[in-house]
């Protein structure tokens, strides 16, 4: 029985550790405070009866937990919507509440009105893809597709979220980020990377980047800065899909893409790609000093 209680007490500590990322996540997804609560409580209740003592990675559980969640309610929302009611239009973040801002950050109302003309797969796989850096390999059995078409559902939302417009402070906040993490990375500078990496971030690369040297994943501010250290010699910050990223550009070709994701002041995900077909789909434009 302590054994039990134990586990329970470590559980919502955790739980509540990461409230703030999972109202996060669920915010992207549905866009209501209110239903954003309702999610993280229904993952509360969900989790609370599991044994979670072979979970190697607690916050992608309950990541993957909350997105079921908004899953189904996304489209419970869209089998009762009624066409002369109009779009659901995301509720603005208010912004004296601290974790609302956060929640704010990086997400404007234009882009949330973008989100809601996606089908709920499509939302879900490019929420959890491109700002929370979740492999696709994690979110095909949410969807209930394959990884591939858990690809082509981020893709298609990927393009039909490119035409909305970022907010230029969160871009030029984003590239002052982006140009510190490279300056620190030519110079060698570790304590200056982990300036700007989170504590828990994550790099990924494809199949193609892996062939070039690289791992396949890599978690941990400490090993990211010592993967990028004395490094980024060819490295230019970019406008990725409309978003700040990265070119490496060899011989005058864009030869490698970094997506970046942020989170508030420092860089939550780095996913490298150096597929052909991959970047020749992608509008890359170099950002000059």
């Amino acid at each position: 029985m302590t054994q039990k209680i134990s586990e329970e007490n470590f559980l919502a500590r955790q739980f509540e550790a990461d409230r703030d990322h999972l109202r996060a996540v669920a915010y992207r997804m549905l866009g209501s405070r209110a239903e954003v609560d309702d999610a993280v409580q229904e993952a509360w209740l969900r989790v609370s009866r599991y044994d979670v003592s072979d979970v190697a990675n607690l916050r992608g559980w309950l990541t993957t937990v909350v997105a079921r969640i908004c899953l189904d309610m996304l489209r419970a929302r869209k089998s009762r919507r009624e066409d002369p009611m109009g779009p659901h239009v995301p509720e603005p973040v208010d912004e004296t509440r601290q974790h609302e801002a956060e929640m704010a950050d990086s997400v404007g109302a234009a882009l949330l009105v973008v989100l809601e003309t996606l089908q709920p797969a499509e939302r879900l796989a490019f929420v959890l893809h491109d700002m929370f850096a979740v492999p696709f390999e994690e979110i095909a059995p949410i969807v209930g597709r394959s990884v591939d078409a858990s690809r082509q559902l981020a893709s298609r939302a990927r393009r039909r979220v490119q035409g909305a417009p970022v907010p230029e402070a969160n871009l030029s906040h984003q590239r002052g980020i982006v140009d510190a993490f490279l300056k620190a990375s030519r110079e060698g500078d570790f304590e200056g990377l982990l300036a700007v990496l989170d504590p828990d971030v994550v790099f990924r690369a494809d199949q193609a980047a892996v062939r070039l040297g690289t791992l396949a994943e890599i978690r941990g501010a400490d090993a990211v800065a010592q993967l990028y250290k004395g490094r980024a010699q060819a490295a230019r910050t970019a406008l990725v899909d409309g978003a700040m990223g990265v070119a490496v550009v060899l011989g005058g070709q864009l030869r490698i893409v970094l997506r970046v994701t942020f989170s508030g002041d420092r860089i939550a995900a780095i996913e490298a790609m150096a597929d052909a077909d991959e970047i020749a789909a992608m509008e890359v434009e170099v950002v000059e000093p």
